[in-house]
C-alpha cells in the first residue's frame, strides 16, 4: 500500500511539473518528455492499483475524450457521400454544358434595343419549298409542342399561319447538348414567344396539321423571348376547333370556348388563326373599298364625330356634355359628307370611320359602335350612277377577297364553314315592289308585310332566300323604297309620291347598305325637314338643330347620292359567321363596354 501511495505522490508531483512547463511555454521537446514521464507513472499505477482514484480519473478522462471525438462515417453514410459527390460532379458538368450552350438555347435578357444583329428573318406565311436548304430566323408563338425524349416537335404560330419545327438528338459531339435543348423545350409554356434559327427542309409528305405543310423547320437554336403564364383563360387549340366538330360529336366532351369567354378575353381569342384571318379579311374589305374609290377620283375625308344634334333624328344617340352644352356622338357622317361633296364642290368623297348607335339591339347583327364605309358623289342624271359605282366597288372587293386572301378564307372555313358568296356581274337589281311581289308569291300576306312598310328582319331574310334560289345570287340591290320609311334628305320619286329614289343592298338576305339620291334643292329640303319633324312616326330633326346643313344648300348644290356600308356586317355575311361580334376587334353592344 505504501508503494501505491508513493507512486500517487510522484504522479501528483510530475503533473505539477507538466502544468508548470505548459504555463511557462517551455520548450516543446522538454514538455513532451515530461508528459511521457507522467503517462508512464499513470500506467504503472493503473497496473498495480486499477481501483485507485487517480487511475479511475484517468480512465474517465480518456473515455470522455473518446466520446468527444466525432465518430467516423458508417458504410451507408460513405455510400451516400459517394453518390452525392457523383451527382455534384454531374451537376457541375451539366452546368458547364449549359453555360457553354447559352448561345444555342435559353432565356436571354429582355430585348431593350441593346443591339442590332445581322440575323435574317422570315415570316411563317412566307415559308415555301423554295426556301428548302436555307437557314434563317423565325419568331412566333409556341402553339403546341410535344417530346419523346430524343425528338421534340413544336408548332410555331405567327399570325394565322403555322409551321412544324423539330429538334432531334444526333449521336456524336452534340448529343449531350441536343438532349439539353430538348429538355429546355419541354419547359417552354404554351403561347410563349420564341426565336428559332432553323434549317428549312421538305418533309417526306405534306404536314396536314399546319398551314405551311410543304416545309418543316429543323431547329438549330431556340430562345424564349417572352414567357407566357402557364395559366391561360383558355387553350388556343380549343378555341381553334371547327364549329361543326363541336356540335356534331358531343360525346367527345371536348372543351367548347363560348363567345362570351372569347370576348371577355378578346386578346387571346384574336390569336386564334381563324380570328386572325377574319381581321385580315376585314382589313382587306376596307382597303379595297378605299383603293377602288381612289381609282374613280374620290377624295378621302374625315367628318366630326362630336356633333350638336342627331344627324338623322330619333332618340338612338349617345348624348354627352360638351363644355356645358348638349352634344352627341355622330350616328353617321351623312350630313357632312353631303355638304362636302355637293355644296363644297369635292364631288366624290368617302370616309372610313366609327359610327355610334344607342340602340337596345341585342341581336347577332347589331353593334352600338361599328365602322362605317361611307361614300357620296355628284350625279348628272340618275341615281343609277351611284348604284353602278357601288356595284363595281363591291365586285372589286369580292373578287379581291377571293383572289388575294385564299389562305385566310381556307383557314376561316376550317373553323366556320361557309358557302362561297354568289354574285352577278353587274349586280342583280329589283324594285321594292318586285320584292314585295316575290314575298306574296311565297305566301306572305299584307298583314305580315305591308306593301309600304319597311321589311321586317324575317321577311328580309326570306326575300334573300327567294332571290338566291330564283336568280342564283346572294348579293343584290333593291330600290324605289316607300318615301315614308326613308330619312328626310331622301329625294322623292319623280312619278309616284309614295316612293323615293332610295335603295338598299343585301348579302345573304341582310342589309349591308342603305342609300339614296339626296335632295339638293333648298326649298324642297326645307319642306321635307319640316314634314318629317312634324310626323310623329318619322321623327326627323328640327330645322333649327341642323340649320348649318340646311343653309349650305342656299348657295347652290350639285345633284348627288350615296350610301353607308357597315364594315362588320359585310365581313360577317361574306364569311357566313353568324354573329357580327366575330367581325369586330373589340365589339360594343348594349351589354359590353370592355375590354
Amino acid at each position: 500500500m505504501a508503494d501505491v501511495e508513493a507512486l500517487a505522490a510522484k504522479i501528483d508531483a510530475q503533473g505539477k511539473v507538466v502544468v508548470g512547463l505548459k504555463k511557462a511555454k517551455g520548450d516543446a521537446a522538454e514538455v513532451k518528455a515530461e508528459v511521457d514521464k507522467l503517462l508512464t507513472l499513470k500506467k504503472e499505477l493503473t497496473a498495480i492499483a486499477p481501483d485507485h482514484k487517480l487511475a479511475i480519473q484517468d480512465k474517465k478522462k480518456k473515455k470522455d475524450k473518446k466520446a468527444a471525438e466525432p465518430a467516423g462515417p458508417s458504410k451507408k453514410e460513405l455510400r451516400k457521400l459517394e453518390r452525392e459527390k457523383a451527382a455534384l460532379a454531374v451537376t457541375k458538368e451539366k452546368q458547364a454544358r449549359l453555360e457553354a450552350s447559352a448561345d444555342i438555347f435559353g432565356t436571354p435578357p429582355i430585348i431593350q434595343s441593346q443591339k442590332i444583329t445581322d440575323r435574317s428573318w422570315t415570316h411563317v406565311k412566307d415559308l415555301t419549298p423554295a426556301l428548302s436548304g436555307k437557314t434563317f430566323w423565325v419568331r412566333g408563338r409556341n402553339f403546341t409542342s410535344r417530346s419523346s425524349g430524343k425528338i421534340a416537335f413544336m408548332t410555331l404560330r405567327q399570325g394565322c399561319f403555322t409551321v412544324q419545327a423539330t429538334k432531334s438528338v444526333v449521336k456524336g459531339d452534340t448529343e449531350a447538348s441536343d438532349k439539353d435543348m430538348i429538355k429546355y423545350m419541354e419547359g417552354i409554356t404554351s403561347e410563349s414567344i420564341v426565336d428559332i434559327e432553323c434549317l428549312c427542309v421538305t418533309p417526306p409528305a405534306p404536314i396536314t396539321s399546319v398551314t405551311q405543310g410543304q416545309v418543316e423547320l429543323v431547329i438549330q437554336k431556340i430562345f424564349t423571348i417572352s414567357k407566357a403564364s402557364p395559366e391561360l383563360p383558355f387553350q388556343i387549340t380549343d378555341a381553334s376547333r371547327s364549329e361543326l366538330e363541336e356540335h356534331q360529336d358531343p360525346e367527345k366532351k371536348q372543351v367548347v370556348v363560348g363567345l362570351d369567354m372569347r370576348l371577355n378575353n378578346r386578346v387571346m381569342d384574336l390569336r386564334t388563326p381563324a380570328a386572325q384571318a377574319i381581321m385580315r379579311i376585314r382589313s382587306g374589305v376596307s382597303l379595297m373599298f378605299m383603293k377602288y374609290l381612289d381609282s374613280q377620283g374620290f377624295v378621302g375625308i374625315h367628318t366630326p364625330k362630336l356633333i350638336g344634334g342627331a344627324s338623322e333624328g330619333g332618340s338612338s344617340v349617345f348624348n354627352l356634355d360638351y363644355f356645358g352644352k348638349p352634344a352627341c356622338l355622330a350616328q353617321s357622317p351623312q350630313l357632312y359628307k353631303q355638304m362636302v361633296a355637293a355644296t363644297a364642290d369635292f364631288e366624290k368623297v368617302y370616309e372610313v370611320a366609327p359610327v355610334f348607335r344607342a340602340e337596345e339591339s341585342n341581336t347577332r347583327r347589331h353593334l352600338c359602335e361599328y365602322t362605317g364605309l361611307d361614300m357620296e358623289m355628284v350625279i348628272h342624271e340618275h341615281y343609277y350612277e351611284v348604284l353602278e359605282t357601288l356595284s363595281n366597288m363591291f365586285i372589286h372587293v369580292f373578287d379581291g377577297l377571293n383572289t388575294q386572301f385564299k389562305s385566310e378564307l381556307e383557314i376561316i372555313s376550317q373553323v366556320y364553314p361557309f358557302e362561297p358568296l354568289k354574285y352577278h356581274k353587274p349586280t342583280f337589281r329589283i324594285t321594292f315592289a318586285e320584292g314585295i311581289q316575290l314575298l306574296r308569291e311565297a305566301g306572305v300576306t299584307e298583314e305580315q308585310q305591308g306593301s309600304f312598310d319597311d321589311l321586317s328582319t324575317p321577311n328580309e331574310k326570306l326575300l334573300g332566300d327567294i332571290v338566291a334560289a330564283k336568280y342564283g345570287t346572294d348579293f343584290y340591290m333593291m330600290d324605289e323604297y316607300p318615301l315614308n320609311i326613308r330619312p328626310f334628305y331622301t329625294m322623292p320619286h319623280p312619278t309616284d309620291p309614295k316612293l323615293s329614289n332610295s335603295y338598299d343592298i343585301f348579302i345573304r338576305g341582310q342589309e349591308i347598305v342603305s342609300g339614296a339620291q339626296r335632295i339638293h334643292d333648298y326649298d324642297l329640303l326645307l319642306e321635307r325637314v319640316k314634314h318629317c319633324h312634324g310626323d310623329a312616326n318619322h321623327g326627323g330633326p328640327a330645322p333649327e338643330d341642323i340649320q348649318g346643313y340646311i343653309d349650305a344648300f342656299k348657295y347652290g348644290a350639285y345633284p348627288h347620292g350615296g350610301g353607308g356600308i357597315g364594315l362588320e356586317r359585310v365581313v360577317m355575311l361574306f364569311l357566313g359567321l353568324g354573329n357580327i361580334r366575330k367581325a369586330s376587334f373589340f365589339p360594343r353592344d348594349p351589354t359590353r363596354i370592355v375590354p
